[in-house]
């Protein structure tokens, strides 16, 4: 029996009554919430395994209870939007977002991928019990348990993708990372030469690890092939 729940924010009551039908007779236990307001007090009070976020929602829009969200938890956060530009996807999962789904959308498709990133979920958990809790280059240092990142002492606050890039790189120092498999490895999906999802966030997680992005120090490019954790650390 599946145990794990799901906290659905969708103000569209039809919308959301029929994933929460489908999604219960799966065996999810399915918490609605219809506005921003109530998406926050009802991730603060329940414990959830997934969060299914539309983003054009009342009272505080989508990406605001993304924001709010990722600042205690790395929960997977798959949105979904009516909004299918590229554009509006990169916004979203450079914020933290782990999926993206257009409306309208299949039924199946959503299950089938919010069972791909609670596996995924899974797995990295079984892969962090395993790891060193704590990994330490130059100034930086990461903590496997509680999910933060600190700099000279100082928190970073880094979204779930910038984290699992950033980890990437510190378990494996000496490897040389494509884009393809930057992609493959973090977001855990085929890669269709979608180099700017990649870049976006190799730019942004450089701007918050480095003392001057122009030049890194921590994450380096290797020009032809990709990226690595620099050498002079």
């Amino acid at each position: 029996m599946n145990n794990q729940t799901i906290l659905l924010v969708e103000d569209d009551k039809e919308i959301s009554e029929m994933l929460q039908s489908y999604l219960t007779a799966e065996n999810f236990q399915v918490i609605c919430a219809y506005d921003g307001q109530e998406a926050c007090r009802k991730f603060d009070r329940i414990p959830v395994q997934l969060v299914l976020l539309d983003l054009m929602i009342p009272k505080i829009s989508g990406i605001e209870v993304m924001q709010y969200i990722r600042k205690t938890s790395y929960v997977p956060i798959m949105i979904l939007s009516a909004k299918d530009s590229e554009g509006d996807k990169t916004l979203g999962l450079g914020l933290g977002a782990d999926d993206y789904i257009t409306k309208p959308f299949s039924l199946v498709e959503v299950l089938a991928r919010i069972k791909a990133n609670l596996r995924r979920t899974t797995q990295y958990d079984a892969a962090s019990s395993q790891a060193p809790a704590i990994l330490t280059v130059g100034e930086l240092t990461m903590n496997l348990s509680d999910y933060t990142v600190s700099k000279g002492g100082k928190p970073l606050e880094l979204t779930a993708k910038e984290f699992e890039i950033l980890r990437l790189f510190l378990q494996n120092p000496k490897k040389v990372y494509t884009k393809e498999q930057i992609y493959s490895l973090v977001w855990k999906d085929a890669y269709f030469d979608d180099e700017n999802a990649v870049n976006v966030h190799i730019s942004r997680l450089r701007n918050k690890l480095e003392a001057d992005s122009r030049n890194p120090r921590y994450v380096q490019t290797v020009w032809g092939i990709g990226y690595k954790l620099g050498d002079a650390l």
